[in-house]
């Protein structure tokens, strides 16, 4: 293929927002975009900060990936509504990262994640999601909910836990040991935020509910630590967890800058020393990125699909890979962690009359307004009503419901994969679980292939076309795609035919596919056959299989094997044989 042609047969990018103007777009539409947008924007961060100290990186890096990675993915990726920035599924990645090489280490592997999205978008991997079974994905999405919710148990409590560690089972362990340090203001304000986060949206009022509880308990907090002894600390909140520093200028909470270009190797690692680019990092932050990939690759497209139904419209998935790479690419360089999108935020976008990616664009700058304005107001927020956030979410993400109906209603193996996936996302990790469910998935669907695939031996004494046939001749009806679960044992019945018959023919009609190893198969059984002087009749093969036979060498042999084009041409062949064989 000739150079140019190839460049011509890319995708594309920006297909999301090409397709919005296409379609035209006026004043109207920018109007409700902007209102989409400033909604999607309050929602978003009081959930990038929750997000961002949840994957074990001070708030702000949560805000910079919805600014940065917001905006460039909403302008080069393939669907109109999409809304991205950090999302919830990605704590359970990202966490095990940051603990062993620090926020440098977070910022390269989301860099590298990025590159194989875009090589996944150019190779036109898009379809990507329609092989991933859904028992896997509710099974890992369920998962890192538990996960989740278990993180945000210490702040929650006030529990004075220390530093969480990488493993389930671990962590269960500090929480249990550390629950005699319960801080009961700390408990006060979580119970009060949860209710808000719960209650607020049945009173139909346009205000978010993460917005109102981080108000709420943001008062709550103020008031408790003016009352006792006013030093601040008896509810924890984000000025008084972080601290920052920026050009000689130190303060805490929120830096109130926006998002400045940083070399992310030149950030410190885990022993808080700045990282050594080279490649044993690079070799050792490879499985991350591929983890990050899919799994932004899953979720994107996921949300893409959603979008898609509430719409009425369609996406571009190679295009949505190719921008969701470019935002994880560009968004590490100016602090942000690695993002996709958000089936949430996208869906309260397009419910709030979002036309086009623009919504997305605004939703970033309302962000971006909210750090270099209000990083004061947003340093009060307690930790305990951010716990309370992503415990919302995280029951959210669980679909317990539907958790629940598919162990109740789905077949036996499906249930299996889903536990499956469960169990090792919680107690190991989402790569294992993942890698491991869609293996047991396939499995199964080869052992369901497998048996939908049968040879039966057809009476010809009542059969309405063969009939007739004298006892030399047998014929069999071979049923179902032939590959490597399935040939053996579609074929394995021809090989105890009776020492009578001369000539076999065999249906073929049913048989959509045959893969190399059912051709393998076919072609010993008509060695086997030709051997010991029984022939064979091929009937009912389209012309592609039959081609695939020829160039294994399954040809035409006179008065030995052929192929026909029916039962009725197949029978008179066979008479033709017997004939001249006596």
């Amino acid at each position: 293929m000739a150079m140019p042609e190839m460049l011509r047969n890319l995708p594309g990018i920006a297909t999301g927002l090409r397709s919005a103007f296409k379609e035209g777009y006026g004043l109207a539409d920018l109007r409700k975009d902007v209102m989409a947008g400033l909604t999607i924007g309050t929602v978003a961060v009081p959930l990038s900060m929750a997000l961002a100290i949840a994957t074990g990186v001070p708030p702000q890096h949560g805000l910079y990936t919805a600014i940065v990675a917001g905006v460039i993915i909403a302008l080069t990726g393939g669907s109109r509504f999409n809304v991205s920035g950090p999302t919830a599924a990605f704590v359970v990645i990202l966490f095990p990262i940051v603990q062993q090489y620090g926020l440098g280490g977070l910022l390269i592997a989301s860099m590298m994640a990025g590159l194989i999205l875009v090589a996944l978008g150019l190779a036109r991997m898009g379809q990507l999601i329609q092989f991933v079974p859904y028992p896997v994905v509710l099974g890992f999405t369920a998962g890192i909910a538990v996960v989740i919710a278990v993180l945000q148990i210490p702040d929650f409590l006030g529990l004075e836990v220390g530093q969480m560690g990488e493993h389930f089972v671990e962590n269960l362990g500090r929480i249990g040991a550390s629950l005699p340090s319960i801080n009961p203001f700390e408990l006060g304000i979580g119970f009060f935020s949860l209710a808000v986060f719960i209650l607020w949206p049945r009173l139909k009022l346009p205000l978010p509910a993460p917005l109102m509880g981080l108000v709420a308990g943001a008062i709550g907090a103020y008031l408790i630590n003016s009352l006792m002894g006013g030093d601040g600390t008896t509810v924890e909140t984000i000025a008084s967890r972080f601290t920052w520093e920026h050009q000689g200028d130190v303060g805490s909470g929120i830096p109130p800058i926006a998002p400045t270009f940083m070399v992310p190797w030149s950030l410190p690692g885990a022993n808080g020393e700045p990282l050594k680019l080279n490649f044993e990092l690079i070799r050792s932050l490879i499985g991350p990125a591929f983890a990050i990939a899919i799994l932004g690759a899953i979720e994107s497209l996921l949300c893409a699909v959603v979008s898609d139904g509430m719409t009425k419209t369609r996406h571009d998935p190679n295009a949505e890979l190719i921008g969701q790479g470019l935002g994880n690419i560009v968004a590490p360089l100016f602090g942000g962690v690695t993002a996709t999108a958000a089936i949430a935020r996208t869906a309260t976008s397009i419910r709030s009359g979002a036309r086009s990616p623009i919504a997305a664009v605004v939703h970033s700058l309302v962000v971006l307004l909210s750090v270099v304005a209000l990083a004061g107001l947003l340093g009060l927020v307690p930790m305990a009503a951010l716990a309370a956030l992503l415990l919302v979410v995280a029951w959210n993400m669980s679909e317990a419901r539907h958790f629940m109906h598919t162990l109740r209603s789905a077949p036996a193996g499906d249930v299996s994969v889903l536990l499956v996936c469960f169990g090792l996302t919680v107690i190991f990790d989402m790569v294992l679980a993942v890698a491991v469910g869609i293996g047991l998935a396939a499995a199964l669907f080869i052992r369901r292939m497998a048996l939908l695939t049968r040879t039966d031996k057809i009476d010809t004494e009542t059969h309405s076309t063969v009939n007739g046939l004298p006892p030399e001749v047998a014929v069999y009806d071979v049923n179902g795609p032939m590959f490597f679960g399935a040939a053996e044992k579609a074929l394995t019945s021809l090989r105890l035919v009776d020492p009578q018959v001369r000539i076999i023919i065999l249906d073929m009609q049913g048989v959509p596919s045959m893969d190399g190893t059912a051709i393998v198969n076919l072609q010993t059984l008509v060695e086997d056959m030709l051997q010991d002087n029984v022939s064979l009749i091929l009937t009912g093969l389209p012309t592609r299989i039959i081609v695939k036979l020829r160039r294994a060498h399954v040809r035409k042999v006179i008065g030995r094997l052929t192929y026909a084009g029916s039962l009725t041409q197949a029978k008179a062949i066979a008479l033709r044989w017997l004939a001249s064989q006596r």
